[in-house]
């Protein structure tokens, strides 16, 4: 059933949804039943049964219908919906970016992908859907794409995907609180206020205890796809970066971006780990814990980066900004810059703090197994953090020292 998309439109007595007139033209007419009964203030949608387009590295399922063919059925953002492959069951919300649900929970994502068309994509924000909802297992492989999907007993990529209405703006309020201030956008023109390192999401991590210009993030200096890997590559040079961890390719992938032998990023000694997005998984937790002793085996300057240096970046960048002794409010303020860059999400907004709590502030908490980060050593919570990632007391001790070494006065003007 791969890339065919079937609606099942499932009538009810109670009556039928915004759209259901227009779908039934398509599929046939309501039943005289249903056009007898049907009241219009009541909404209901009709079922959707759609197919896998594909499944990525990530563990999200992409799916064969539109956001479109939702929104004329009567789907938006914010209803809630039941997911079911199989035996397996799934609800979520709908919505429009995938930091609509907090770190850890799934959502139903409407949004463009890197090929400008509009995709429904199954997610957990910072997680594995597929693995959570028990429908296949990611794993990585060296050849292209890096990764292979196992699906479950009794499952293939031709299996259906059926989507129901659970509850009509069930998550309207969350929704709400989680919708982002500014629109994204990947032309630089739409940035006139930010500099070219801020429009790459590129910085120095100069939070307490850490060396000067010593810790780099940033979004892809090599990957196209965000029309910031130019910005990027310009501004690691100018950083004068020497060791990179690329926790997005693998290194096939890695070399495959166009010009990738003639830029700086090239020059440099490089870890690509090819790492999903579940920062709980196994993979990821080892892959982490490879590119934590690269860095303390390498020297300074240091670049870690994903793909929108937001995600996967941020974690990482918290965990090391913890380790060197800073507290809470600078490591929330370094990670919120990512939103400020890609959507203008301000310190004075609303959104602001909720965000923050629903991201960084959870996974942190997860990661260390505590209640709240106020008030808690975060230094011995990320060093016991590394030595559950398999790191000895010794590497931990020399990854202090790389990222304390200030660099401060080579960043070139």
């Amino acid at each position: 059933m791969k890339n065919i998309l079937k609606l099942i439109v499932a009538v009810c007595l109670l009556g039928g949804c915004a759209g259901m007139q227009e779908a039934a033209s398509e599929t046939g007419t309501v039943p005289e039943t249903v056009q007898e009964t049907a009241q219009p203030e009541t909404e209901v949608c009709p079922e959707i049964e759609t197919g896998i387009d594909k499944i990525n590295k990530y563990g999200n399922i992409v799916l064969t219908v539109s956001p479109q063919t939702m929104q004329e059925l009567g789907y938006e953002p914010a209803d809630m919906i039941l997911v079911r492959i199989g035996d397996h069951e799934m609800e979520m919300p709908i919505g429009t970016a995938y930091s609509d649900a907090d770190s850890g929970e799934p959502v139903c994502c409407w949004k463009a992908s890197s090929d400008g068309q509009e995709h429904v994509t199954l997610a957990v924000n910072a997680g594995n859907l597929v693995s959570e909802m028990g429908v296949a297992e990611i794993r990585a492989i060296d050849a292209e794409p890096g990764y292979e999907c196992i699906y479950a007993d009794g499952l293939n990529e031709n299996s259906p995907v059926y989507l129901s209405l659970s509850e009509k703006q069930g998550y309207a309020a969350e929704y709400e609180m989680h919708r982002l201030a500014g629109a994204r956008s990947n032309k630089r023109e739409d940035y006139p206020d930010l500099s070219d390192a801020e429009y790459a999401n590129f910085r120095a991590v100069n939070t307490t205890g850490m060396g000067t210009d010593t810790l780099f993030r940033s979004s892809s200096p090599i990957r196209p796809a965000y029309n910031r890997n130019t910005e990027a590559d310009e501004a690691m040079m100018n950083g004068m970066v020497r060791t990179v961890i690329n926790m997005a390719d693998s290194q096939e992938t890695m070399k495959s971006y166009a010009d990738y032998g003639l830029t700086y990023y090239a020059s440099c000694d490089i870890l690509a780990l090819n790492m999903g997005m579940d920062v709980k998984s196994g993979d990821f937790r080892n892959k982490l814990a490879e590119g934590l002793r690269y860095i303390a085996d390498h020297d300074g300057p240091y670049l870690i980066h994903c793909n929108e240096g937001k995600d996967r970046t941020g974690f990482a960048a918290a965990i090391l900004e913890c380790l060197t002794g800073a507290d809470t409010d600078e490591i929330i303020e370094d990670y919120m810059l990512s939103y400020t860059n890609f959507y203008g999400v301000t310190k004075d907004s609303e959104q602001y703090m909720q965000i923050a709590e629903s991201n960084i502030i959870s996974s942190l908490k997860d990661a260390f197994g505590i209640d709240s980060l106020e008030n808690a050593d975060l230094a011995a919570c990320a060093e016991k953090y590394l030595e559950g990632l398999g790191m000895t007391a010794e590497e931990t001790e020399r990854l202090k020292e790389r990222l304390r070494t200030d660099y401060g006065g080579r960043v070139k003007n």
